[in-house]
């Protein structure tokens, strides 16, 4: 489970402190993957545990269909549909290829309907017919892909249409892929639940999610599996195990089982060979420095968010914090001004950094206060 760590003691601008920890294994190497491209990263800390090739530029296939979905729930939060909403089935919609939900052209199907129809049995029809209800045509629709894409930091991703099936210029990378799975879960958990269905049932016919690994491990609970001639055999999955959760992509595989295989073996990896922690809460102190000119002598920092470090297993006693704190702080001081950073180390090793913030405002003290620190300063420079 996720563990906070003991408040640390500062002393003056900088403080170390280690705890001693028996000899350690470390952690071996991330096991061979088939895949042409993959990457294993922590949910919480967003740390990459195993990665081969994760930048590179590949189709997704169905694993577009992420976004879609991300587009849709963006588009519920913000009450310009509703679930309950009736779309219009088009003949565009009705006649795609692959995949289908088996909606029929100039019917009625619920935004819900539709939307689980895609996450769960990757309906091509249904992810057409929820992008020209969204946004008028599927083509518009993919300029609102790629704009959700910018904002998460996606910039090796480029969408061309809703469903993945192959354009010249509809690309993305492991690593694009594993930032938009963290955002379907962490922005949208109601959602996030129909990723773990096994299966749906529309104009009573019944598909089974292709995702294997929610019948094989239990820990899985989603996301999404993607198949084209030019992409391979892919698969977005997530796994939650103990409180920590992990999130695996593989691109590019030979087969279904192989997808699975090759993502359970970096599941089995990733949860036997590292642990994540919190180690500080938003808002937590972790310092306080003096302030001149203030009604106060002293400022609170902290952090804006929750730190949280994914280590190898074993290892969390040897993290070592340092704090740096800008001097001098001068009065007033306002919520969230940045006042100096903390750095957290392992072996040596920058592991995180993260700035320091005043957790209360500090108002301007009286006339004589501010006179006596401004002498006070001139004397000792």
């Amino acid at each position: 489970m996720l563990k906070t760590l003991k408040s640390l003691i500062f002393i003056c601008l900088t403080f170390v402190t280690a705890v001693a920890y028996a000899a350690v294994t470390p952690a071996p190497k991330a096991p061979e993957v088939a895949a042409k491209s993959y990457i294993l990263q922590d949910f919480d800390s967003g740390k990459v545990v195993a990665a081969l090739n994760a930048e590179q530029r590949l189709p997704p296939a169905s694993i577009t269909k992420l976004m879609t979905a991300y587009v849709v729930s963006q588009e519920l939060a913000a009450g310009n549909i509703a679930l309950e909403d009736d779309v219009l089935i088009s003949e565009k919609a009705w006649r795609m290829v692959g995949s289908r939900s088996f909606i029929e052209v100039n019917t009625k199907v619920s935004v819900e309907v539709l939307l689980r129809g895609m996450i769960i049995q990757s309906g091509n029809d249904a992810a057409v017919a929820l992008a020209e209800h969204i946004a008028g045509s599927e083509e518009t629709f993919a300029q609102m892909m790629n704009q959700y894409a910018q904002q998460l930091g996606m910039f090796n991703t480029n969408y061309q249409n809703a469903t993945g099936l192959p354009g010249k210029a509809h690309y993305t990378t492991a690593q694009d892929i594993a930032t938009l799975s963290a955002a379907v879960i962490r922005d949208f958990p109601d959602h996030y639940a129909w990723y773990a269905e096994k299966e749906f049932t529309y104009n009573n016919i019944t598909q089974h999610n292709r995702n294997k690994l929610l019948w094989r491990d239990k820990s899985v609970d989603g996301l999404k599996t993607g198949h084209t001639e030019e992409a391979g055999y892919c698969l977005a999955a997530s796994a939650k195990r103990d409180g920590m959760r992990l999130i695996s992509v593989v691109l590019g595989t030979r087969s279904e089982n192989a997808r699975a295989q090759e993502t359970q073996k970096l599941f089995n990896y990733g949860f036997r060979f590292f642990e994540t922690h919190d180690l500080y809460q938003a808002g937590q102190q972790i310092a306080d420095s003096k302030v001149w000119k203030g009604a106060t002598d002293k400022v609170v920092l902290g952090l804006e968010k929750r730190l949280t470090i994914t280590v190898p297993r074993g290892r969390y006693g040897e993290l070592v914090a340092t704090t740096n704190i800008q001097q001098p702080i001068i009065a007033p001081i306002e919520v969230g001004q940045v006042l100096g950073q903390v750095d957290i180390h392992l072996a040596g090793e920058l592991v995180a950094t993260k700035q320091l913030v005043a957790i209360e405002a500090v108002e301007n003290g009286s006339w004589w206060r501010q006179l006596l620190d401004t002498l006070l300063m001139l004397i000792w420079g």
